[in-house]
Order: structure tokens, then C-alpha cells, then sequence
């Protein structure tokens, strides 16, 4: 037994003759190209366990077998080579060098892991292996290729935005994370996917993604790969890799066929792990028009009469994720005509208006919240101003102020509905006479998907027509929901909404406008049902489900989806 680890000994040191020699002359020169010398070593070793291989291991188990007296002897001089043998060949193995390129990105790699690796011994796995912890260091460490992430210059926030479609050449764990990524990122945008979920479950990972304003499943994937995705995102969102337990917020900056796009993400620790939602947000401009946005043309006049007001407040409300801004940023474009100084005070910046609108991004780390940006563009002597949303009883009282120095001012605001608007500013500690003098409308809204152009068109339903008021007989569509257990298998799926039935969305608004008799109703303290019911039948107000009526009628979206979005309304209403 001696005697067969001693030839073994002897024989593994010849394998290293070759690359010990090439480690040599790398000294002898000095030369900086370690990468390189890295992966040639690599690969001469590799060639040298293959040849002692071919030469020894092979031989003895072939004389073991045709001679059983000696089986025992020359098994136990090939014993030691199965060791290497199933090192070279797992993933990622040694005995895969020997037909691994070699090209730039590789040497740039190695090159830079080498120079990290002499003030940190951690980094040199970094390059096969995405690990699952960071704790050795609390600020995010660049793991994998992170060509899609945007270089961020924190002192003065300029931004640089790199393709989603770039390629990665090396086949490491860690970049194959990436290209899954950069697989997820890119199809959401593809498939017009608003946000991204990646929720941990006890014995796996789910990816959902929100469509339409609907959840659907997208993977799932093991804890493993999940924790991988997780923390590959939060270096790209530049937050803290090592931190899982505290909630953090950051952005990716990414560019696809010359649109910009920026994912908006947020990481919160739950019972099974770290679950991550990302916000696409699409700049789009294309879109902002109020023609496209309003399709009842009597309430797009009256909305359009309102936002060229000299003065007072105009407040959109809505849920979040309702299109409250895009609507905004509709409005603003289309009273930017030169004549007007027009700032914006907005967290985040969601699309470049251009003209001569002046955007501002809040920035609470340095002071810059909604109150202290609105103090400091009054001094700016502009006529209009954008709030990006009022969320406090500070905010909402500067904006007040600002709509009676004769400003007009715009908001944002959560509520329901446009009445329960009034009663949210009452409980911001808005007082009554400052809410009748400076509000002089608010369009509630929401989004509904639009039904499928392929979808079927046939007579209203019964049942339908008593819940919508539809006269029966009227034709409206239907969604057609491809459902492979119980529809032919033979049916092919509309390639426009993959069987969903829907595609895209359009708004639905509700305006009301600040007459005297709301005026009135709101001194006398009355609440948001009495104040609506004044609005529809004094003032002829369209609501929320009047204006779904129509669109109904106009064959865009259906009964099942009115009902979807306005029937806790509707419910509360009653």
C-alpha cells in the first residue's frame, strides 16, 4: 500500500511540471497578465491528469481485468485516479478547460479576481459560484456580470442606461443567474407586464407578474435559484446584498429599442424568506394625450376646461397603479404652450414631458420632501405647479396655499372615489373654507382591461342588462377565455392576449366639479354619499361605473370587468 501512494505521489507532481514551469517564467517576467497564466495552468494541468489518465488508470484496469490474479494489486494502483476523475467531470470541472475558449472577457475576469483576491480571499469563487450570503462585507459586492445594471453617480444622479439585450459570454453559475434575469426583465417589458413578485415559499420560489392589472403565475423555481435571483436584483438595484432582514428600495435603469425603462424595487423579509416586487415604469410619451387617455368626449371637454384655470387646486384620485400620473402628464403637455412656468415636484420622475416644464425629484436624504420643494419654487414665480401626490396634512395645507397666490396647482391623491376625495382633505386637517376656496375639481379614476379584438360579440345577457341598465337585445363582446380543459385542444390561442380575453387597458373617470351647491354641502359637514348623490343629480355627474356603462356599450371592455373594479363601490354605495 506504500508503495502504490508513493507512485501515486510521484505521479500527480509530474503533472504539475508543466504548469509550475509556465507559474515560473510568469514570475521571471512580472507580467500583470495573471488571468491568462491562471487559465493556461488550468488547462496544462487538465491535459496532464488526461494523459497520466490514458497512460496508467486505463492500462492497470485492463490488466486487472484479464489477469484476476493480480486484480487487486493494479485496482489499487488505478483507485486514486477515480477521485480525479469525477472532480474533472462535474459541472464546471477541471477536465472542462481542456475544450474551454478562451477570450477577452475571460482574461478581463481573471484579471480583475486576481488583483481582488490579495486583499480579499472570498472573491475567488465569485466568478463560479453566486453565494447565497454575503456576510462577509455589509456593502454590495459586483458577483456576477452586471452589464444591465446603470452606473449610478450618487453625488450628482446622472444616470447611464445599458441594453437588456446584452450577452454574456462566460457559462459560470453566476452569469447563467444573470442571463435568467435579464430573461425575466426583458419579457415583462415585452409582455406590457406592470409589476414583478418573487415570493418565497417554504420548499420553493414563485414568480408572478401582475398583466392587465391582474396576477398571473409566471415560474417557479428552487430556494436555491430564488435566493440567487434575489440577491442578483439587489446588486443591480444597488442595495445591500448582505442585508435581508431590513425592508430597502432601489431602482434598475435599463434601456430596450432606444426606450428607456426604470424597475422600481422594494425587498420586505417574510415568514420564509426575501420577497421582491419590481415596478415597471414606462416612459413612454407616446401615450399622453389626453384624446387617447378620456374617451367620453363630454368629460374630456369639461376636464379640459378645468386644467386652463388661472388659479386653485385640481386633484386626480385613484388606487395606486390606476394611471393617475400618466394623466397628469397628459394634462401638463397639453398646456405647455410656452406662455406658462410649469415645475413639477415628483418621487419618482416617471416621464420626460419635455417643452418647458421644469421636473424636480424629491430627494428626503438631503431635505428636498414635497413641503420644502413647493416653499422653494414659489420663489421660482411659476404659474403652474405638479405635486406628485399629497400624502400628509403639511403637503396638502402648502398646496392649498399655494392654489389661493394664484397658482394652479395639480395632486395626486389615494381615495376611492371623487366625493370621498373631499372628506380625505378634511381628515388631512384641511379646513372647510380653505377646501371650498382652493379645490375646483377632482377626477377619480381607474383602469379596465380592454377586451380582445378577438374576442366574441353577441346579445347582452339577461341578467347582464338588469345589472348595467343595457337595454336588452343591445350587442356588446364577451371575453373568449381559452381554457385547455375544457375547450377543443385543436382551438388555437388568439397570439394577441394568449387566451386571456383581454388586452390592454383604458381609464375610466369620474369628474367632479366644485360648484356651489358641493360648496355648500361640504360647510355643512355633510359625508361623501350625500355629497356624490348632489353631484349626480344636480350638477349631472358621470360616475366611475356610468362612464364603464358606456365603454361597455362601445364594445372596449365587458360586464365581468366593470363588475371586477367597481362592484366594492357600487356595494358601498347601497
Amino acid at each position: 500500500m506504500k508503495e502504490v501512494l508513493i507512485d501515486f505521489c510521484l505521479k500527480f507532481l509530474a503533472c504539475w511540471i508543466a504548469p509550475s514551469v509556465l507559474w515560473i517564467l510568469q514570475l521571471l517576467k512580472k507580467t500583470n497578465s495573471r488571468g491568462k497564466s491562471i487559465y493556461l495552468r488550468r488547462r496544462l494541468f487538465s491535459i496532464s491528469i488526461l494523459i497520466m489518465i490514458l497512460f496508467d488508470f486505463i492500462p492497470n484496469i485492463l490488466y486487472a481485468f484479464s489477469n484476476p490474479d493480480y486484480a487487486r494489486e493494479y485496482g489499487l494502483y488505478a483507485a486514486p485516479w477515480l477521485i480525479f476523475i469525477w472532480l474533472g467531470l462535474k459541472e464546471g470541472g477541471y477536465l472542462f478547460s481542456i475544450w474551454e475558449p478562451f477570450n477577452k472577457s475571460e482574461l478581463n475576469k481573471l484579471n480583475s479576481l486576481e488583483e481582488k483576491s490579495q486583499t480579499s480571499q472570498d472573491r475567488y469563487f465569485s466568478l463560479n459560484k453566486y453565494p447565497d450570503n454575503s456576510n462577509h462585507s455589509s456593502k454590495p459586492t459586483n458577483l456576477v456580470s452586471n452589464d444591465l445594471t446603470s452606473k449610478v453617480d450618487k453625488s450628482n444622479n446622472n444616470f447611464e442606461y445599458k441594453s437588456l439585450e446584452d450577452e454574456f459570454v462566460m457559462g459560470s453559475n453566476g452569469v447563467k443567474i444573470q442571463q435568467k434575469v435579464n430573461k425575466i426583465l426583458l419579457n415583462s417589458f415585452q409582455e406590457n407586464n406592470s409589476d414583478i413578485h418573487i415570493e418565497p415559499k417554504e420548499d420553493q420560489y414563485k414568480i408572478r407578474v401582475r398583466k392587465d392589472g391582474v396576477m398571473q403565475n409566471y415560474m417557479e423555481i428552487s430556494l436555491k435559484e430564488g435566493k440567487q435571483i434575489v440577491a442578483c436584483l439587489k446588486n443591480m438595484a444597488q442595495m445591500d446584498v448582505a442585508e435581508k432582514r431590513a425592508s430597502q428600495d432601489g431602482k434598475i435603469l435599463t434601456i430596450n429599442n432606444n426606450c428607456k425603462l426604470e424597475f422600481r424595487c422594494s425587498t420586505v423579509a417574510d415568514k420564509f424568506g426575501e420577497s421582491m416586487v419590481l415596478r415597471l415604469l414606462r416612459s413612454d410619451k407616446s401615450i399622453l394625450d389626453l384624446d387617447s387617455l378620456i374617451y367620453i368626449k363630454s368629460v374630456r371637454d369639461s376636464f379640459r376646461k378645468v386644467i386652463r384655470l388661472m388659479n386653485g387646486i385640481i386633484i386626480v384620485s385613484g388606487p395606486t397603479g390606476s394611471g393617475k400620473s400618466t394623466t397628469l402628464a397628459a394634462a401638463l403637455r397639453e398646456i405647455d404652450n410656452g406662455d406658462l412656468k410649469i415645475v413639477t415636484i415628483e418621487d419618482p420622475i416617471e416621464y420626460d414631458l419635455g417643452g418647458d416644464i421644469v421636473q424636480s425629484q424629491v430627494n428626503r436624504s438631503k431635505g428636498q420632501t414635497f413641503p420644502n420643494l413647493l416653499r422653494t419654487f414659489l420663489r421660482h414665480d411659476p404659474d403652474v405647479i405638479l405635486i406628485g401626490e399629497t400624502r400628509d396634512p403639511e403637503t396638502a395645507i402648502s398646496a392649498m396655499d399655494a392654489s389661493e397666490t394664484g397658482h394652479l396647482v395639480f395632486s395626486t391623491l389615494h381615495a376611492n372615489t371623487s366625493s370621498s376625495s373631499l372628506i380625505r382633505l378634511l381628515d388631512m386637517e384641511v379646513p372647510k373654507y380653505k377646501l371650498n376656496i382652493s379645490v375646483r375639481a377632482v377626477l377619480a379614476q381607474r383602469l379596465l382591461r380592454k377586451v380582445c379584438t378577438c374576442c366574441i360579440e353577441k346579445e347582452i345577457a339577461e341578467k347582464d342588462a338588469l345589472l348595467t341598465g343595457i337595454a336588452p337585445g343591445t350587442f356588446i363582446n364577451y371575453e373568449t377565455v381559452y381554457n385547455p380543459e375544457f375547450e377543443d385542444q385543436d382551438l388555437e390561442v388568439c397570439q394577441t392576449c394568449q387566451g386571456l380575453g383581454y388586452n390592454g387597458r383604458i381609464g375610466v373617470y369620474e369628474l367632479l366639479i366644485i360648484n356651489r351647491k358641493i360648496q355648500e354641502a361640504i360647510s355643512e359637514g355633510k359625508n361623501h354619499l350625500e355629497i356624490q348623490d348632489i353631484a349626480e343629480n344636480v350638477q349631472g355627474m358621470m360616475t366611475l361605473r356610468d362612464y364603464g356603462i358606456e365603454l361597455i356599450k362601445a364594445k372596449l371592455t365587458t360586464v365581468s370587468e366593470l363588475e371586477r373594479v367597481c362592484k366594492a363601490q357600487e356595494i358601498i354605495n347601497n
